[in-house]
């Protein structure tokens, strides 16, 4: 699984010109999921996703998680992490799993990071084309991919 996490002031996703989530202070994540991924990789992500101290205490230090802040997160799918730009110019997108597989890991991410958090976690739809408005706080981003655990 890999995700990008940016830290933001706010963010939105919008389907068919509806506002679908939207957050203030916290997470914007984009998820794509691999086809070697399992449930133990959505577990992992989420736990340290949400433990991730990214934000800054009263010193200025990144010292805070999403749940110390009482931030919020916005979840996005993006298939397009796992493009290979190996050959020619257009990306191959084979990497990424398939929707039968992915789906569901999907939704047991998203699942996971509510229980984490406790608060709903708006998100986009699986396979949509969204447009999504963020302000990066920071700029803060970061990228993880369950397979390095690093």
């Amino acid at each position: 699984m890999r995700v990008i996490i940016q830290r933001v002031a706010r963010a939105s996703v919008e389907i068919e010109g509806k506002i679908k989530g939207k957050i203030d202070r916290g997470l914007l994540l984009f998820a794509g999921v691999g086809p070697d991924d399992s449930e133990d990789d959505v577990l992992w992500m989420a736990a340290k996703i949400a433990s991730m101290r990214i934000f800054e205490d009263k010193a200025g230090k990144m010292n805070l998680s999403v749940r110390d802040v009482e931030g919020d997160i916005l979840l996005i799918s993006q298939f397009t992490l796992y493009a290979s730009t190996k050959k020619g110019n257009r990306p191959s997108f084979n990497g990424s799993a398939s929707p039968e597989k992915a789906i569901p890991l999907y939704e047991s991410f998203h699942r996971q990071l509510t229980a984490i958090i406790e608060k709903a976690v708006p998100s986009g739809d699986f396979g949509a084309h969204m447009k999504i408005d963020l302000c990066n706080d920071g700029p803060v981003t970061i990228i993880m991919d369950s397979r390095e655990r690093n």
